[in-house]
């Protein structure tokens, strides 16, 4: 049995901050007296770490409120201004690059379509790479202010010193990924697979709000999923976990860009399906988004079967995941997913409910990500804001020490 690392004064006192913290992120404004009730900690520690949270800069005074009897309770909230966060969306035809406030709020966005080079390691390497100086030039912020760089990818993420991507569908075998990146930057990275950095995003701050144990769904041109167990999510010994899309819907069924047969994105990933439109009689364009959302409005009987078809295979789907985890709630996400979702949701949910066991779907709630379609940006901006929450707020753990000279090396 491994030795338990005694805890020092160190560690309390950042295990105190992280409490503070978290409370203030998520539940500000609130006054020193709501901390020490919510918290547990006593008044003495939790107006020591909030002088030390406000001397930092990461938490700022928000008015005040009336007490019974006594002075004005003064109110404490995180300071969004205190640094950014970068999330980079490495999709299925492009890179998103955005930046945010500490609040989450969107300063500055870069579009990056990969085009012909398609997931070609070094292009997507590239794109980040540009997109980093385009979005920080772009909001004018100090390149020094950048708390971290998450990067939201498909596949399987291999943890080690560095961050390895498995991905058959986009023929990513063993990319080491963060090591590309470190060549151009110095700014901290995060890399995690994309449809669990959505379902971070969407616990914390969208549907899976207030809940614990839920599943968040990625439906666009690939499928996957993010189990959240108490509020974290499952990887699984070999951090797969999550990899939904490639669950058997149908033994012997359509082939699989992963090379397996009957995969369930083989049946109601975005790319799959158009491909099955196509082949229908339905235009040849190249634009997925406006495709599918022709195919779901297409009156033809053959668009109306293929609609059919689609809402019956994610309902089951979705009963494979209520009979396997009973979570408190099933979040559909991703574009594909919102655009068939708010066209179809009653029929999915339906079509869950005739798979599903009864008393784990009566105690299940479906519904459509809070988030939008560019969720996974901001899933991918929540990694490094864990790590600063985490680390309750101190920069030595967050933070590259340095802005380094200008141009992409420095960023």
């Amino acid at each position: 049995m491994p030795e338990r690392r005694r805890r020092t004064v160190r560690d309390l006192r950042r295990a105190n901050r992280s409490v503070l913290l978290r409370r203030l992120y998520f539940d500000g404004p609130l006054s020193r007296q709501d901390l020490a009730r919510e918290t547990g900690l006593s008044p003495a520690s939790v107006s020591n770490v909030v002088s030390e949270l406000i001397e930092a800069g990461l938490v700022v005074e928000a008015g005040s409120v009336e007490s019974d009897g006594g002075r004005p309770r003064v109110l404490l909230k995180t300071a969004a201004g205190y640094g950014h966060l970068v999330g980079v969306d490495v999709g299925e035809t492009r890179v998103m690059v955005e930046l945010f406030d500490l609040g989450l709020t969107q300063l500055a966005k870069a579009d990056l379509p990969l085009g012909d080079g398609g997931h070609d390691e070094r292009a997507v390497v590239r794109h980040i790479l540009e997109g980093l100086p385009a979005v920080i030039d772009g909001a004018s912020v100090d390149p020094a202010s950048i708390i971290g760089v998450g990067v939201g990818v498909p596949g399987v993420i291999e943890r080690g010193p560095e961050a390895v991507v498995h991905c058959q569908t986009i023929g990513w075998d063993g990319v080491p990924l963060e090591r590309m990146l470190r060549e151009g930057t110095r700014l901290p990275l995060f890399v995690d697979n994309g449809a669990t950095a959505l379902g971070q995003a969407e616990m914390w701050f969208g549907a899976g709000r207030g809940h614990r144990d839920a599943v968040v769904a990625l439906v666009g041109s690939g499928v996957g999923a993010a189990v959240m167990i108490d509020g974290s999510p499952y990887r699984g010994a070999a951090g797969s976990a999550g990899e939904w899309g490639h669950t058997t819907s149908r033994v012997g069924g359509a082939p699989c860009r992963c090379g397996a047969r009957g995969c369930l994105e083989s049946y109601v990933g975005a790319t799959a399906l158009l491909e099955r439109y196509r082949a229908a009689g339905g235009p040849a364009g190249t634009d997925e988004e406006a495709a599918l959302a022709g195919l779901l409005a297409d009156p033809s009987e053959a668009a109306a079967a293929l609609r059919e078809d689609v809402a019956e295979h994610l309902g089951a789907g979705i009963a494979d995941l209520v009979n396997l985890f009973s979570p408190e709630k099933i979040i559909i996400g991703g574009w594909a997913g919102l655009l068939i979702g708010g066209r179809m949701l009653d029929r999915i949910v339906a079509a869950t409910a005739a798979y599903a066991l009864r008393q784990p779907f009566a105690q299940t709630s479906i519904e459509l990500c809070h988030l939008g379609p560019e969720a996974v940006a901001v899933g991918a901006a929540t990694l490094p804001l864990a790590h600063l929450l985490d680390g309750g707020g101190d920069p030595a753990g967050a933070r590259w020490p340095g802005g380094g000279p200008r141009g992409i090396m420095a960023y």
